[in-house]
């Protein structure tokens, strides 16, 4: 029986409530806090159970700290923002409380994916004895983990690495992010990186391509190498890596969307004056956009992401593909969120039950991989994201 404070009352926040609250034997008293309060009062009038919403500026320490003293929670789930995790993280060490996030610190006025400044945190949950879980979203996350299950029963060294995301869903809005707008065009726009004979190599955004047959129905794609964080960690705690790279599936009317709106400025990041006012281009098209939690019940077709492997096992080369396949109308009628949503929320609930059942324990700062991936991936799948795996 534990207590949890939930930060973050979007999309993936509604997942992770929803969830949080059909397993009352592990979280038995939860929190759900946001800058809106009535955004979380939204969240809370779907639930069969009461749960306490609170008002929070994620941004401010002392009000966060105030918010955990009242409360008392054993653990702070963080699904905000990115550009929040570290003032959450010196909230929980302020506080004695362990910590858990779906996605990497990064700069509000740089595009810049990067664990250094996390994992510059490791002595001080270390030293307090409290642990801080990074990335238990899907990816990163859930594949962090699948690459943990194939170094741990499948291969002695991985080789060779791709993590594959495709949405083959269809929303129907001339153009619209499946989460947050301003952290998915921060994202793509953001030169690709992959990982080779030990350096980063660089690519023009969005610039390297192919074409991938998704299983089960989805059929070929073409899919973008990007850079995502996952890869930055995996690359440290893979045996025996030589390449490792991230590619994600876009349709073509995102691209011509998201190509007009460079050209005319309105994905910048740094501030302009309008009016007399600093307004951010790419703030106030989020503003203009869906809310990607409006979406849910728009979307139809399925979600494909895995992780493609190449390595050895007893002297022999072996090629293998883990993956899950998540359908978006199932994940509405369930939890009244598309599968993007799903496909986070779902893993950052397991991760806290990993966590508040002592299945996972430590101190310090950890990403997924560094844990034992069997416990993490039944439950996973019982909450709703089985994963096959194929050999070739």
């Amino acid at each position: 029986m534990a207590k949890v404070l939930i930060i973050g009352a979007g999309g993936v926040g509604q997942v992770v409530t929803h969830k949080c609250a059909r397993d009352p034997e592990v979280f038995s008293e939860i929190c759900l806090a946001s800058r809106t309060k009535q955004k979380c009062d939204a969240i809370a009038g779907q639930l069969s159970r009461p749960i306490e919403t609170a008002q929070v500026d994620a941004d401010n320490v002392p009000e966060l700290v105030t918010l955990i003293n009242r409360f008392r929670p054993d653990l702070v789930i963080n699904v905000a923002l990115p550009y929040q995790d570290l003032h959450i993280m010196d909230a929980c060490l302020e506080t004695g409380v362990h910590y858990l996030d779906t996605a990497n610190y990064e700069p509000l006025d740089e595009a810049r994916f990067c664990y250094r400044w996390q994992w510059e945190y490791q002595d001080r949950f270390r030293e307090k004895g409290l642990m801080a879980l990074l990335g238990s979203g899907f990816d990163p996350g859930v594949t962090n983990v699948y690459c943990a299950r194939a170094q741990k029963h499948h291969f002695d060294e991985i080789h060779e690495l791709d993590i594959i995301d495709c949405n083959a869903g269809d929303h129907g809005q001339p153009f619209a992010t499946n989460f947050n707008p301003e952290i998915n065009i921060r994202e793509v726009t953001a030169k690709g990186r992959f990982w080779e004979k030990g350096q980063w190599q660089e690519t023009p955004p969005l610039s390297v391509s192919r074409i991938y047959d998704f299983p089960e129905g989805i059929g070929p794609k073409k899919i973008y190498l990007l850079y995502h964080e996952e890869l930055e960690s995996l690359a440290q705690n893979l045996k025996g890596l030589k390449r490792a790279s991230f590619w994600m599936t876009f349709s073509d009317n995102y691209l011509k969307h998201l190509e007009v709106l460079q050209n005319v400025g309105m994905t910048r990041i740094d501030p302009i004056l309008y009016n007399g006012v600093e307004i951010v281009p790419l703030q106030f098209l989020k503003a203009l956009l869906p809310d990607p939690g409006s979406l849910g019940p728009l979307t139809t077709g399925k979600t494909c992401i895995g992780c493609r492997i190449k390595g050895v096992k007893d002297g022999k080369e072996k090629e293998y593909f883990i993956y899950n396949i998540c359908d978006h109308r199932t994940c509405y009628e369930e939890v009244g969120s598309q599968a993007v949503s799903y496909t986070t929320g779902v893993p950052a609930m397991v991760g806290a039950k990993m966590m508040l059942t002592g299945k996972w324990t430590g101190a310090g700062v950890f990403n997924m991989e560094q844990l034992d991936p069997d416990p993490f991936l039944a439950e996973v799948a019982k909450q709703g994201l089985p994963w096959t795996e194929t050999f070739y």
